[in-house]
Order: C-alpha cells, then sequence, then structure tokens
C-alpha cells in the first residue's frame, strides 16, 4: 500500500483551514481552531483513530458555524484524498465506544456513495460554548466530504459532554478499523471493481 498523506486548505471569506495527514500515523496531533471543545473533539479523533494530523482553522468573520462547518468539511476533505482509491482497506468499521454512562455506535462503510444517519441524542442547545445545531452540523458536514456511507449514534447517556465524545471516538475507532490494509484483499474491495 502506498504512503497515505494528503494536505489541504480551504480557503473561504469566512475562514481559513489548512490539514496535513498521515493516515498511517501513530497519533501525533496539533489542532488550533479558537474553539477548545472542538479542538478536543478533533484531537479525540486523531488520537482514536491513529492518525498524524496537523489542523489550523482561522475564523475571518468570527462566526462559529462558519469555522465548525469549514474545519470538519477541510477535515473530511483531507481523510478522503489521503485515503485515495480506497484499493487494499478493510472498507467496514463498527465501533460501540462507552464515556462514562454514554454508550455509542459507528458503522461506516468507505465506499464512495455518501449517506448518513447521525443521532447524537444532545438535550442541551449548548455543550462547552458549541452550539448543539453546529456539533450536529459538524459530524454531517465531515461525513459528507468524506464522502462515505456513516450512521452513528448516542445509544443512551445523561451527560451531553459524555455523548459527543463517545460518538467522536466511535467514529475514529471505526475509521481505523475500514481504512486498515486488509492483507487479504487485492484491490478494490469491491464486486463493482470501482468504490
Amino acid at each position: 500500500m502506498k504512503s497515505r498523506i494528503a494536505n489541504i486548505v480551504r480557503k473561504t471569506k469566512e475562514t481559513e483551514v489548512s490539514v496535513s495527514i498521515n493516515l498511517d500515523g501513530n497519533g501525533k496531533i496539533s489542532t488550533k481552531t479558537g474553539l477548545p471543545f472542538l479542538d478536543h473533539l478533533i484531537t479525540s479523533f486523531a488520537k482514536h483513530a491513529m492518525i498524524d494530523l496537523k489542523l489550523d482553522a482561522i475564523s475571518k468573520d468570527r462566526i462559529d458555524h462558519h469555522l465548525i462547518e469549514d474545519t470538519a468539511i477541510a477535515l473530511g476533505s483531507v481523510i478522503d484524498k489521503s485515503l485515495g482509491e480506497r484499493s487494499g482497506i478493510v472498507r467496514f468499521g463498527h465501533a460501540s465506544i462507552p464515556m462514562d454512562e454514554a454508550l455509542a455506535e459507528a458503522s461506516l462503510d468507505l465506499v464512495k456513495r455518501q449517506y448518513h444517519k447521525i443521532e447524537l441524542g444532545i438535550t442541551r442547545s449548548q455543550i462547552e460554548e458549541i452550539s448543539k445545531e453546529d456539533l450536529e452540523h459538524f459530524f454531517r458536514s465531515l461525513a459528507q466530504s468524506l464522502d462515505i456511507c456513516m450512521h452513528l449514534s448516542v445509544k443512551y447517556g445523561e451527560n451531553d459532554h459524555h455523548k459527543i465524545e463517545s460518538a467522536i471516538k466511535a467514529l475514529a475507532v471505526a475509521l481505523r478499523n475500514a481504512a486498515s490494509q486488509d492483507k487479504k484483499q487485492r484491490g478494490t474491495p469491491s464486486t463493482k471493481g470501482v468504490m
């Protein structure tokens, strides 16, 4: 399998996001978005996916929604780019991750047919100074730009912070498994011959 390293810069009138990734890294992470909880989520994601990640995001208009959305789009796009043709991978990944009283499950298919069903079960309007709708939008934007089929749900929990953390970690572990090299697989893991 060839090197799975990619870089991307996303510039808009609202934000500027630069991301570099080594999909086969060991969890070296640097993330700066200006939003501590978003940094924490991205750091958790990279750590549990075991990827090397450097992400810098700047808000030009100081609107959190734009920064969160563009960060998710850039992150998904750089992972998509690093996956290349997606040949020789396991393709499917699943993880069930607890965070204290909360439990989240993620099931992924790295096929290039975008679909997502996301149920985070957030009850509060804001978590760590990020709105509920922006957190939900982060996961949706990530799934769309990654171009995968993703089912992500928080099964239960009481603390919304724990729900979100268990969800991002479940997504990370499922991605780690799905993107890993399949020693038995030759070429594209699809009966169609393309992803």
